[in-house]
């Protein structure tokens, strides 16, 4: 190992300047936000979670669909499937996949990653955001890291039990899910894909899908 000398007015000058940053530490600004609950620093909605998120979510160029019950939510599926003349919608998730499959829901696949071409892709999500109307998607989802990035068109169905308040409420949500084994990504997806990176013009979809729906059945 190569050691390297250093003479004895440098180590002065660096030994004063350490001196002189110990001694002069900031303190820290509104230190009793350090102990305050996210409850108190936040406004309770005047809402309900529901509004509150499909407000957010809206606001942000998400497009939320209410449905009462499952069946509800197929019907209102296979209707934008139709409007929009669809004819490859890919599902990451099985238990969906299943839901479309046996009430013979047309146009609506499993999700292969050799498929480029499809129109739109439906998944699941971990939790909904209220606050900030956000979705938080993780990789411990079938093809969490592709799915909800590579179409144009992202579908994602939540029910009513996978509402949260808050980021911190929804990682305590998928801690206490998987049993303190904590996905190795976590993605807060908020709205459509959207950049202001050449001369600041707002452009939507490129990094992404460019719309993205949500199905909240009221479980």
């Amino acid at each position: 190992m190569q050691t390297f000398r250093t003479s004895k007015s440098r180590e002065k000058i660096l030994s004063r300047i350490r001196n002189g940053l110990n001694k002069s530490k900031a303190e820290m600004p509104f230190p009793e936000a350090e102990q305050q609950a996210a409850t108190a620093i936040y406004r309770t909605p005047e809402l309900s979670l529901e509004e509150t998120f499909a407000d957010e979510f809206s606001r942000l160029g998400g497009k939320f669909v209410f449905c009462a019950h499952e069946q509800e939510f197929l019907e209102n599926v296979h209707s934008l499937i139709d409007q929009r003349g669809w004819k490859d919608v890919l599902c990451a998730e099985s238990r969906f996949l299943d839901m479309f499959q046996n009430n013979r829901i047309p146009f609506v696949n499993d999700l292969s990653p050799d498929n480029s071409t499809a129109e739109a892709c439906i998944t699941g999500c971990e939790t909904l955001v209220a606050r900030t109307g956000s979705v938080i998607l993780s990789s411990r989802q079938r093809f969490g890291r592709v799915s909800s990035v590579f179409y144009p068109v992202h579908i994602i169905v939540a029910y009513h039990s996978q509402l949260v308040f808050d980021i911190e409420d929804g990682l305590r949500f998928i801690t206490q899910q998987y049993e303190g084994q904590v996905p190795s990504m976590i993605n807060l997806n908020t709205g459509p894909s959207r950049t202001a990176d050449i001369e600041k013009t707002l452009v939507v979809g490129v990094h992404g899908p460019g719309e993205v729906f949500c199905f909240y059945i009221n479980d």
